[in-house]
């Protein structure tokens, strides 16, 4: 039987490593390398004797001072285990060093190499102490062979070396025996690399609004601090100071009226409410201050979504009023077996190559809803103050449901509905009920079509039918207006749109604000007010009819929508197009028909007004 021995093996090589580290930096977020160097002195400091130690990302004083190029240049330090300068030369001009070596010595892997590197290539310049004597190496990318490496320092007693003794002079006081610094130089000896990147939030915090909203907690006996206002004069404290770093938990649990967790099917969901008060805004700058979703694996937070995209998050998890209040994590659990991973970004988490199930999670919280937040979405809802318009509408539109050929129902051994035989289904492939997570139907997450055409689903209800159950229990929509007035609507949601839907809960939020509505309300009020003067009630009965009307034609569309659910060339992303905030603006945009009928409407209304 054939030996296998490294001689029969011949190792890959990388033609050119510079090619390659570049093409791995340009999947990296713009951002990435301040959580790859902030773990790997984290990672340092781990290994020191007292496993305590601080960092502080800051402006490299010295270069700016004394630099034949006088510009900021962001530097990190801390007090980590350090490292002699031969293992400098030995670790980091290494693509990737070996488990044992990256677990003694920081982890200097390829994780920093290629976020930051790619984005410095005039250089990181790597000044450590280790046993209290101090080296230097430069890792830059040399501009003539555009590859990546340790760039030859000449010594004071005219040798050449990749690395060179330091003076205690440039120590930073920070540092007693060991310790790291490291200055990031940017692509060119002019760029100021303390400039907050085009893709970072809070320029003047972008430092510590990354990392405080990266890290779920800051590791025990580990202090980080980052420079903020570095541009104002160092005398005016208040503005140019170092900001010690929270992580988003110590700010949570600070800042939250309730807060609590649920097991879900290979998740655990921690969640909190946060009070209402003007920390939510005023603290946005250096933390996700507000509302947002995120999965949280290993004391860090991945995919982390603020903003309109957290909105819509927390909206799919059943959080329809308070999006600013809600802050929700997910933490996997997966079963044994399965692979819990990193995309090559670190921006994503991946369960067995693919995205993370978030859909269902979203299905199975909602069925699970605390009963807190329940109640923070009852208070907020009952704010509305517009009139039900919902039995109004289906009176009206009574008479023609038939003609949206949507009325479908499942038949089951006892359901509590009488059904015509299975007969042939007009509206294309329908959607399964069962209502599990993933399954679509009312519980499920999205509704992705499923058995066949026509098959066990009737289009009409008849007395004498069959049993059954309703596959979607009401195909009216769950409308409510709301409006930044009534504190119903944040701002920035819906903002300048007519309305949104909510497929997962079936509800359809019309923006009380949107121009069209108001334009119409304050047409019929300039002429009512004109012809009968002002009227008690005028404006009221004027909202009502606008709202009622234009509330009909939304709800038509979303009710005529479902007709095409399932066909083949109606696909799902089709359909969510067809119902998007801009698709159902459009809806509205008509002014002929609610005119008139609002013109007719108000006839019988303001009547009763004058008397």
């Amino acid at each position: 039987m054939p030996t296998t021995s490294a001689e029969n093996t011949l190792p890959l090589q990388v033609h050119d490593v510079g090619f390659l580290l570049d093409r791995l930096g340009e999947d990296c977020h713009p951002l990435q390398f301040l959580r790859e160097l902030t773990q790997n002195a984290i990672e340092a400091i781990s290994k020191t004797p007292e496993k305590t130690g601080q960092i502080i990302w800051d402006v490299d004083w010295p270069s700016l001072d004394l630099g034949d190029h006088p510009t900021y240049k962001l530097s990190i330090t801390d007090t980590g285990c350090g490292m002699t300068g031969e293992e400098m030369r030995q670790y980091i001009n290494h693509l990737s060093s070996s488990g044992t070596i990256q677990a003694s010595d920081g982890n200097y892997g390829v994780g920093a190499k290629v976020a930051a590197a790619t984005r410095n290539h005039a250089g990181l310049i790597y000044l450590s102490w280790k046993s209290g004597k101090g080296s230097m190496i430069h890792l830059w990318r040399n501009p003539g062979t555009k590859q990546y490496g340790l760039r030859q320092i000449q010594r004071p007693d005219g040798t050449f070396g990749h690395w060179a003794d330091l003076d205690d002079l440039v120590k930073p006081e920070v540092i007693g025996e060991h310790g790291t610094k490291i200055i990031l130089f940017g692509n060119s000896p002019e760029q100021d690399t303390m400039k907050a990147p085009a893709e970072a939030a809070s320029p003047s915090a972008w430092i510590a609004k990354y990392l405080n909203s990266r890290y779920f907690q800051i590791p025990d006996g580990v202090t980080i601090r980052a420079r903020q206002g570095w541009e104002q004069p160092r005398t005016n404290t208040d503005v140019n100071l170092l900001r010690t770093l929270l992580g988003q938990n110590v700010y949570l649990e600070q800042h939250k009226g309730s807060s609590g967790t649920i097991e879900l099917a290979g998740a655990r969901v921690h969640w909190w409410i946060l009070k209402d008060e003007s920390a939510i805004g005023s603290n946005s700058g250096f933390i996700e201050s507000s509302g947002h979703v995120a999965a949280l694996y290993q004391n860090e937070l991945y995919e982390l979504v603020g903003g309109r995209a957290g909105q819509a998050r927390l909206q799919q998890f059943g959080v329809i009023f308070g999006h600013r209040q809600v802050v929700i994590y997910v933490e996997p659990t997966p079963p044994e077996g399965a692979r819990l991973t990193t995309n090559t970004a670190r921006t994503e988490l991946l369960l067995n190559s693919q995205r993370l199930p978030w859909a269902d999670w979203a299905a199975e919280f909602r069925e699970k809803l605390p009963r807190a937040i329940a109640s923070l979405m009852e208070e907020i809802a009952s704010r509305a103050s517009d009139t039900d318009h919902s039995k109004s509408i289906r009176d009206r539109l009574k008479a023609m449901m038939e003609l949206f050929k949507v009325s479908r129902y499942k038949p089951t051994q006892s359901g509590p509905l009488q059904i015509a035989e299975p007969a042939a289904n007009t509206g294309g492939r329908l959607p399964r009920g069962d209502g599990g997570p993933g399954k679509g139907g009312i519980g499920g997450s999205k509704v992705s079509g499923g058995g066949a055409v026509g098959g066990i689903y009737s289009a009409f209800l008849k007395a004498d039918g069959q049993s059954g159950s309703e596959a979607r229990p009401d195909l009216f929509p769950k409308v409510v207006w709301v409006s930044v007035k009534d504190g119903t609507r944040e701002t920035g949601e819906i903002e300048d749109k007519a309305a949104r839907y909510l497929e997962e809960q079936h509800v359809l939020k019309i923006n009380a604000d949107f121009r069209v509505f108001v334009d119409m309300i304050d047409h019929w009020l300039d002429i009512y007010t004109k012809e009968q003067g002002p009227l008690a009630g005028l404006r009221e009965a004027v909202r009502d009819s606008v709202h009622s009307w234009y509330e009909q034609a939304l709800t038509e569309t979303i009710i005529g929508l479902q007709a095409l659910r399932g066909s083949k060339e109606w696909p799902t992303n089709q359909l969510q197009d067809a119902w998007s905030e801009s698709a159902l603006s459009a809806v509205v945009m008509q002014r002929y028909h609610p005119f008139n009928s609002i013109k007719r409407e108000l006839g019988t209304k303001i009547a009763p007004l004058k008397k």
